[in-house]
């Protein structure tokens, strides 16, 4: 695969039962760039998101076809366990899902559950990622606080940090802000351009003014289909698509 392409999907389609809800998806996304797959709600694009680390897996009655190679290997038709390719990436939701414990072992628990237990070396990655998302001033001396205790926007930047202190080379990241106040959004947002070119990063949103902030690539759905895909500014200023020049225009959203 080309070095400049971390996911490459073919000839992706899902089906919910006989609906079929991702129709022929064939995109590229770049590596170490943030991406962002934009279009109105219902169009797939959680759907999409979840294909990538084999979440649509735990619903049984959910059908994927096709391929989706990230860097040579093909995730749908792999003999690897799903953990691995799940530890490869962190997964931010719309709400903040802190673990039931301190922040100081919700920071830890995936470097524990891979059997990283040095006290000392956990300390050092405690500080190290809280200060990557900018929390650690905020935080330092309530590390044996529960995690439930911070605010909404303090949650969602610790399970940020949570994802990232495992090392995944993607972040995906469903309206992550969605829920959040503005400042704490822009936070987010300014961790992700922080980010920028360290990790391939793939934001899910609904909003043009979020889309235009911090995208190098977009993705532009609608009904379940792919409509266009590319550098997001030739996206936003010189759009190909019909349909895309209407959802730019505020058309429908």
């Amino acid at each position: 695969m080309d070095n400049d392409i971390k996911i490459n999907i073919k000839d992706l389609n899902l089906f919910i039962g006989n609906k079929h809800i991702l129709k022929n998806i064939n995109i590229s996304i770049p590596n170490k760039k943030l991406t962002v797959i934009l279009g109105p709600s219902g169009c797939g694009k959680t759907t999409l998101l979840k294909t990538l680390n084999r979440l649509t897996d735990l619903y049984p009655e959910v059908k994927v076809k096709g391929n989706i190679f990230i860097d040579n290997e093909d995730i749908l038709h792999t003999n690897k366990n799903i953990t691995e390719i799940r530890k490869n990436m962190g997964l931010l939701s719309q709400q903040p899902y802190p673990l039931p414990m301190n922040i100081f072992r919700n920071v830890t628990y995936g470097l524990r559950i891979s059997g990283r237990r040095n006290r000392k070396i956990l300390k050092n990655r405690v500080e190290h990622y809280l200060k990557q998302v900018n929390l650690w001033d905020e935080v330092k001396d309530r590390l044996k606080d529960s995690a439930s205790q911070l605010s909404i926007g303090q949650q969602q930047r610790l399970c940020l940090a949570r994802g990232l202190a495992v090392d995944p080379e993607i972040i995906l990241a469903d309206e992550p802000t969605s829920a959040l106040d503005p400042i704490s959004s822009q936070t987010i947002e300014n961790e992700f351009l922080t980010f920028n070119g360290n990790y391939t990063i793939i934001v899910v949103t609904h909003s043009l003014r979020q889309a235009k902030r911090i995208a190098d690539y977009v993705i532009f759905m609608y009904l379940g289909e792919v409509i266009e895909q590319n550098s997001a500014d030739e996206f936003f200023n010189n759009p190909k698509e019909e349909k895309t020049k209407e959802y730019l225009k505020g058309i429908f959203n």
